[in-house]
């Protein structure tokens, strides 16, 4: 838990110091038209409804944290197929707007945690109404556990622009 901390202080320690950013891009100096900041940041009631922010523009959602379950599988092609239906999955949910993070940890941690997910949900019920659908979990080669989150509203925007970025996908 201590580190899920640590990492969510980072990123938006990163997140707040590219945002403080003169507009000319240079760290710890005005931009040019740092006047004109403000006024290009007014509040958009008809965004913020859309994206069902509260009046600090952040919403609940549900994490959930993927760990090592209690099944080994040995057999590579059983696994390869267990792993492009744990993706496709990822995607379903994704295009369905009901996952706006998902990702594997890349380095192993004392939790055992293997990857997470944020699910653009309410209640913990349906992220495990939702988490249960993968194909890895069901074959018990992931457990899970789950807990609510509060953060930005505009967290799903992102994706979006992912697909932009992304040459391909993984398979």
């Amino acid at each position: 838990m201590k580190k899920l901390l640590l990492l969510l202080f980072l990123s938006t320690f990163l997140f707040s110091c590219v945002i403080t950013r003169g507009k000319d891009g240079e760290p710890g100096k005005p931009g040019k038209n740092a006047s004109d900041t403000a006024s290009s940041t007014t509040f958009n009631q008809e965004l913020a409804t859309k994206l069902g922010a509260d009046q600090y523009g952040m919403k609940p959602y549900v994490i959930v944290m993927l760990t090592t379950g209690s099944a080994k599988v040995d057999d590579k092609t059983k696994m390869g197929e267990l792993m492009k239906g744990h993706l496709a999955n990822i995607r379903k949910l994704s295009d369905e707007g009901k996952i706006v993070v998902a990702g594997p940890f890349l380095e192993k941690n004392k939790e055992d945690y293997r990857g997470m997910f944020i699910f653009n949900t309410q209640s913990k019920e349906e992220a495990e109404q939702l988490v249960k659908t993968d194909p890895a979990v069901q074959a018990g080669v992931f457990s899970y556990e789950i807990f609510p989150w509060y953060g930005s509203a505009a967290l799903p925007m992102y994706l979006k622009h992912h697909k932009g970025i992304a040459k391909e996908n993984p398979e």
